[in-house]
């Protein structure tokens, strides 16, 4: 019995019957980051990330795997202080990365030998913190980008406190802005060295319009990459953010002297770049381009390549400007020849490549289940991440760049096995309209086609965004179907990945035309699918789709309750207290003050004569990109209408529900939400 015991337990474990996923499960599966390869392709080092509920207990650290596969990733950092914006030195011996360890008031960058062993060693030492270190191609100097601000000792005498403007913007996302701008560093690598300013008094940062890319998680990056020859480097800027009232902003790209000076513009105004990247040969710098938005014309535009040649730096060749997608990320061949895209297309985040001098973009492989991004080419073939509305992003190895995909890590395969979740659903209609719209559908957990189940619909936010087979860790469908409910996702028009035109067509329909969609596609699922049951139907939605769900409320009655997050009732108060520019004012089809185009035919709030549908309303306080007041108004109008209403509110939380305790009460009110009608 000793020896049968071990085994019948076993047997009894691979025989236990798959559960419903949990906030749990969907919490603390291991995160993976970007695949940085070494300079010989052979390694690959990332981030993991450890989640717990408790912030203080989470670990994020470097992890080092082949790329072939021929070993386990294994981890090379062991500290509380999470690692980020890693990067080979040229020869592959050492790694730099950004870390807040014992002692440091600020993150600041750190190098690892790898090859001759030891700990990491902290290399700057800047008073608010250091990030995206880049190595000098001849790797003695290390390039990082940290804030800088101009009235630090100001600020620290003043015995007033008090925010004071100028221009717009004056919040972003969750954050209110100040005075501190982001430089670029060089920190030679000899002891004693000091850090060097490369643009600290110059034009461009004195100027009133200089900003650098904003980063929905708070600051803002440059984005800065050395030349070939390691005697300049290029970043990127924007140069006329306090003109966001009054026209489109731009963002360019600059070079400056690894010793300093006044960086010099070398991309034309009227459209905006971003992403520097130089070719392994030095003969090419790639880029993203974007055109602007034209008024009374097309607002929304393509994340196109451009190539411009090196050093001459003349006029760009958009390499993609045939190609009706747009580019999510790209990386280079190592010969040069080649340049590897991940984009979204017709509902599936899908891989691609492109000859570097121009030439027809091809797909990679066909993707049916799943979404791939990070693509990277190592020896033997390509390294991507790929993920599954069920299975955070893992780092796999695409052999010949081709599927099927070998998988390098596996972090969270032990707790998916336990997991009943069934793969999704595809499905493509032809709406009233005549556009072909694409849906994914997530069925329950014990799934039984004989029987009914509700339904809850839950389209995408942006509204420029695409629903895919891809893992969320804020809204996962399957933990919004594991109560027994069908959840549906329509790609409506304005969603990416199915053409500019497609995108585009949102701008002059901001509400009205998708919500038909989306209820176009309720009939049509049901009629394809009978274990739909139309008569339990509700619908969920954040950000552009809370906002759907204050159309809904006005204008569909077939929803037991709604389920509204930061979404906006108000097409003007919103505008006049959300940290937007002018986007909203082309959107809605010119000035507030002339009311016409779609400033009130399109406000949910026209409507509310005719709410009566219960709905939750969740929201963060900090959230400025959807304030508070837009809930409160929504909230304080269904109860003058006496419909049964609940505000629940998170005043740590912006936009996003992301503190781990937060995101598991957010979510449990809305399961019992739906719960208590459905």
């Amino acid at each position: 019995m000793r020896l049968l015991l071990p085994m019948l337990l076993a047997v009894t474990a691979l025989a236990a019957p798959k559960r419903p996923v949990t906030h749990e499960d969907i919490w603390l599966m291991k995160r993976t980051g970007e695949p940085v390869v070494s300079p010989d392709g052979r390694s690959i080092v990332f981030t993991l990330t450890e989640p717990d509920y408790d912030a203080a207990k989470q670990w994020t650290d470097l992890w080092l795997v082949p790329a072939d596969g021929s070993a386990p990733a294994r981890r090379i950092t062991h500290t509380r202080g999470a690692e980020n914006g890693v990067a080979w030195s040229p020869d592959g011996s050492r790694l730099a990365f950004s870390a807040k360890r014992e002692g440091d008031e600020a993150p600041q960058i750190y190098i690892l030998p790898l090859t001759a062993g030891g700990e990491a060693e902290r290399v700057t030492s800047a008073p608010l913190g250091a990030s995206n270190p880049q190595w000098r191609p001849d790797g003695k100097a290390i390039l990082f980008e940290s804030d800088y601000d101009p009235i630090a000792a100001e600020r620290k005498a003043r015995k007033w406190n008090a925010r004071i403007y100028d221009t717009f913007p004056i919040r972003y996302w969750n954050a209110w802005l100040d005075e501190k701008k982001p430089h670029v560093f060089v920190q030679p690598l000899t002891p004693g060295a000091p850090a060097v300013d490369l643009i600290a008094g110059s034009h461009l940062v004195n100027s009133p319009g200089f900003a650098g890319v904003f980063r929905t998680s708070g600051g803002q990056a440059l984005e800065a990459v050395w030349t070939p020859d390691g005697r300049s480097v290029v970043f990127t800027a924007f140069v006329n953010r306090d003109e966001t009232m009054s026209a489109e902003t731009e963002s360019h790209l600059f070079v400056v002297p690894a010793e300093g000076g006044e960086p010099k513009q070398i991309t034309a105004r009227g459209q905006s770049f971003s992403d520097p990247k130089f070719s392994p040969k030095g003969d090419a710098l790639f880029a993203l381009h974007q055109k602007l938005p034209e008024r009374g014309g097309r607002l929304y535009s393509l994340s196109r390549l451009a190539r411009f040649a090196w050093p001459a730096a003349g006029q760009p060749a958009l390499i993609t400007n045939s190609w009706d997608r747009s580019v999510s990320s790209f990386s280079i061949s190592p010969d040069g020849a080649t340049l590897y895209i991940a984009a979204g297309d017709d509902g599936f985040d899908q891989l691609f490549q492109v000859p570097a001098a121009g030439g027809a973009v091809k797909r990679l492989f066909a993707v049916d289940r799943g979404a791939y991004s990070d693509v990277r080419p190592v020896a033997g073939g390509l390294a991507a991440r790929f993920q599954t509305s069920i299975q955070p992003p893992e780092i796999v190895l695409l052999k010949n760049g081709a599927a099927p995909y070998t998988l390098l890590t596996n972090f969270n395969g032990e707790r998916l096995a336990a997991i009943d979740a069934p793969d999704a659903i595809h499905f493509w209609f032809t709406a009233k309209n005549g556009k072909r719209i694409h849906n994914v559908m997530v069925l329950p957990p014990n799934f039984d086609k004989d029987k009914k189940y509700p339904l809850v619909i839950f389209p995408h936010g942006g509204p420029n965004s695409m629903s895919t087979d891809a893992f969320s860790q804020r809204w996962n469908n399957h933990l919004l179907a594991s109560p027994g409910y069908v959840v549906l996702e329509t790609n409506y028009t304005g969603s990416t990945g199915f053409g500019e035109k497609f995108a585009d067509d949102i701008e002059r329909d901001v509400l009205r035309g998708p919500a038909q969609e989306i209820l176009e596609a309720i009939d049509e699922a049901a009629k394809r699918y009978p274990y739909i049951d139309k008569s339990r139907q509700a619908a969920a939605g954040a950000s552009y789709g809370g906002y759907l769900m204050n159309w809904f409320e006005g204008h569909a009655t077939q929803f037991k309750c709604l389920v509204n997050h930061a979404g906006a009732i108000n097409n003007e108060s919103q505008y006049g207290a959300n940290d937007g520019g002018l986007g909203r004012e082309l959107r809605m089809g010119g000035p507030i003050w002339e009311k016409g185009g779609q400033w009130n035919d399109q406000s949910p709030i026209r409507y509310s004569g005719s709410f009566q549908t219960p709905m939750l309303i969740t929201q963060g306080e900090l959230d400025f990109r959807v304030p508070l007041n837009e809930s409160m108004t929504t909230f304080k109008i269904l109860q003058r209408r006496k419909v049964p209403t609940r505000l629940v509110v998170f005043p740590e939380e912006g936009h996003w529900i992301l503190r781990g305790e937060n995101s598991r009460k957010h979510m449990e009110e809305v399961l019992a939400w739906l719960k208590a009608y459905l």
